[in-house]
């Protein structure tokens, strides 16, 4: 059973399916026609990650540089967009613009990794300028930078933890003293780190009891999901979006 719907971003019947970077699977990760794909597989959240170039606009990529994923090179931060722009994933598919991506999903809602400092202004300023708080949780590994988009959005901007939010909340789940900040919506973790469980009875039992869902990454896995839906987690991010969807469909909670 899922926990009570904080904020609006999370109205969802039953645990809610992410296409991890659209669905990182096919090699085409943070791209519009992997987002498209996403969707058009009834996606209607899909996790993505945002830097902003060097002339403030806000891109949807995981990866400080080019290099890794484009036949481009360099540091996003360090390139102008009109450098950007004609890099390509895979030497196929063009790096977005968030706001592009905003525009031609009206329906979807976005789980955006606020990757650098230099992104989490103008990505604020582009949910206000689009009026799309109830589509957008920003989490981060920093929860400094969490915390401070929450101090300049107020309550209307959905957050999950920092890395610093989850220990506090694995700690208290074991019974040790700590208090994890309350304006967060929900801890989106990792099933293991280090080789250290994170996701049990007791850390779903823990996270609930705050009012808090638990939102697990990335699983590519079936029998990984079947065993996280078990333990009641409220959502899984995903790179095989076509495995997900089959497992949430044979347990009767795909919608």
């Amino acid at each position: 059973m899922t926990t009570p719907i904080r904020h609006p971003y999370l109205d969802h019947p039953g645990p809610i399916p992410f296409a991890h970077r659209g669905g990182a699977a096919d090699g085409l990760e943070n791209t519009l026609r992997q987002f498209r794909r996403a969707v058009e597989a009834g996606y209607r959240y899909i996790e993505t990650d945002v830097h902003a170039t060097r002339d403030g606009r806000l891109v949807a990529f995981h990866d400080a540089t080019l290099d890794r994923v484009t036949d481009g090179a360099g540091r996003i931060a360090d390139l102008p967009w009109q450098d950007v722009r004609h890099a390509r994933v895979a030497g196929e598919e063009p790096v977005p613009l968030f706001e592009e991506l905003l525009e031609t999903f009206p329906g979807t809602r976005w789980n955006v990794d606020v990757k650098a400092e230099s992104a989490l202004r103008p990505l604020l300023e582009l949910v206000r300028r689009h009026d799309a708080w109830d589509r957008i949780c920003v989490g981060s590994f920093s929860e400094a930078r969490v915390v401070r988009a929450q101090r300049l959005a107020g309550p209307r901007l959905a957050t999950s933890y920092g890395t610093r939010g989850v220990l506090g909340l694995r700690l208290r789940s074991w019974g040790l003293p700590a208090v994890p900040r309350r304006s967060a919506v929900a801890a989106q973790v990792p099933e293991a780190q280090s080789g250290v469980r994170v996701v049990d009875h007791r850390f779903v039992r823990a996270a609930h009891a705050r009012g808090l869902q638990v939102h697990v990454w990335t699983v590519n896995d079936p029998d990984r999901m079947h065993r996280l839906l078990d333990l009641g987690v409220d959502g899984i991010m995903t790179d095989h979006i076509d495995t997900l969807r089959k497992v949430m469909e044979d347990r009767g909670v795909w919608a």
